[in-house]
């Protein structure tokens, strides 16, 4: 039997965001499971990377795959930059850059901590979310590029799975509020969560060649 466990933040642990009586990401990755495998919630709403770790203490003994969805809350502590004051476009990139080796040193450091636990784990990217002003939303796509980047070249350097949140919530109805996902987006994180921990794909694979 499997068992599976979400750890990270409010992608996860939405179920104060779905509509009454809609389930959360974890009751949806249940109901897909094979009979007798299990899924079980330690990701806590606004937990930011450095939280992960506090979480690593719920995982239950039996469990099989862990997956990982951190760093949006980096994120959205950090956005006030984008509204900072800039002399230069050299300014900005300096602020970016330290704000991205931030998040690289305490997602490197939450990830080890993670993989300590020698089970199979899964990442995921932080998604585009949905603001309704489209100029808000083209600076956060682009912001969120910078945090994504860390997440991505870490999976790719320790050969791990990733669940791209971009690529799956790609619909303005996957979406509660402009950075939580409704019933309909976890309804799809679940079913690509549930092809990943039974080891295979309904999408046809792309390969990341790394030395």
């Amino acid at each position: 039997m499997s068992h599976i466990v979400l750890l990270g933040d409010s992608i996860f642990d939405n179920g104060a965001y779905v509509r009454r009586g809609e389930p959360d990401v974890t009751a949806q990755l249940q109901a897909k499971l094979p009979q007798g495998w299990k899924a079980t919630l330690c990701a806590v709403d606004g937990a930011v990377t450095t939280g992960v770790e506090q979480q690593l203490a719920r995982v239950p003994s039996g469990a099989t795959h862990l997956i990982v969805s951190a760093g949006g809350n980096d994120a959205l502590r950090n956005s006030g930059i984008l509204r900072d004051p800039a002399r230069s476009v050299a300014e900005v990139m300096t602020k970016l850059a330290d704000v991205r080796d931030h998040f690289a040193s305490n997602y490197r450091t939450m990830l080890d901590a993670v993989l300590e636990r020698r089970l199979p784990t899964a990442l995921c990217t932080i998604y585009d979310a949905r603001f309704p002003d489209p100029q808000e939303q083209r600076l956060v796509v682009t912001a969120l590029s910078i945090f994504n980047d860390v997440i991505m070249r870490e999976a790719f350097a320790r050969r791990l799975h990733v669940v791209d949140l971009r690529l799956i919530c790609d619909e303005v109805d996957d979406y509660a509020n402009p950075i939580e996902p409704s019933a309909q987006g976890g309804d799809k994180i679940s079913a690509v969560i549930a092809q990943v921990v039974a080891g295979n794909t309904i999408f046809p694979r792309s390969q990341i060649y790394a030395h």
